[in-house]
């Protein structure tokens, strides 16, 4: 038996579920955005196995000389053609019976983007990657499902403390187009007049000197303030 100068085996590797020399350490990039008036994720179906013809999280190996968030970017740009985007880590997923066929370690990120100019990169993908919504999403491979839920938590609640939901608006917006952003992702409605008076108040909104025109008045257009903070601090905003 050899030892390292701390006195650890170094010859041998701890492998309880048998899966022996097979450590594999992956990102999965839970993406969001707003279209047809329902959150939806991106999901990819596998073409290889294990679970292969079965959706998952879009993913991928991590390169040896790679950080985290640079392979997560990565994979994001890859499915998506965006790379300017709101990512965050959200959690590391490592049961070692999460993949039949190897022990892999996940670490999981997610993404908000506006539903605007995403689509698969390259015609082939079309079949094997596409936006599903929350509420009508297919079986997941591994433990994506739980993956999804605890990214769809995070999102929540960051919706609530942050400035985030305005990374699923296109660059200017109506408050009626952002109240419903909120109220589509939160699942609730909000009463109009205390949006309006906290999300004004917040200091992160400027007008863009635009109207919409529609029916009724014109709607005054918004976007969110270059030099606002991002994080609303010491106030819960919504709902």
């Amino acid at each position: 038996m050899n030892y390292t100068k701390g006195g650890l085996d170094t010859t041998r590797q701890r492998t309880g579920s048998g899966k022996a020399g097979c450590l594999g350490v992956t990102v999965d990039v839970v993406i969001f955005t707003l279209r047809d008036a329902k959150l939806q994720v991106l999901l990819v179906c596998r073409r290889r196995g294990p679970e292969m013809d079965t959706w998952a999280i879009p993913g991928g190996e991590i390169e040896a000389d790679e950080a985290l968030r640079d392979a997560a970017l990565r994979t994001l740009e890859a499915q998506t053609g965006l790379a300017d985007v709101y990512l965050e880590q959200l959690y590391t997923f490592g049961d070692p019976d999460r993949d039949p066929g190897r022990r892999v370690i996940a670490v999981s990120y997610f993404a908000v983007v506006p539903a605007s100019g995403v689509v698969p990169r390259a015609d082939d993908d079309r079949d094997h990657v596409r936006w599903w919504p929350i509420d009508s999403l297919p079986a997941l491979a591994f433990d994506h499902a739980d993956i999804l839920h605890y990214a769809l938590q995070r999102l929540r609640y960051k919706l609530e403390y942050t400035a985030i939901g305005f990374e699923l608006l296109p660059e200017e917006f109506t408050l009626t187009e952002l109240q419903t952003a909120y109220e589509i992702v939160l699942g609730e409605e909000l009463d109009k007049r205390n949006f309006r008076r906290k999300i004004l108040g917040a200091g992160v909104l400027e007008p863009s000197g635009g109207f919409r025109t529609g029916e009724g008045r014109p709607a005054r257009l918004y976007r969110y303030r270059d030099d606002a903070v991002a994080e609303v601090k010491a106030r819960r905003l919504f709902p």
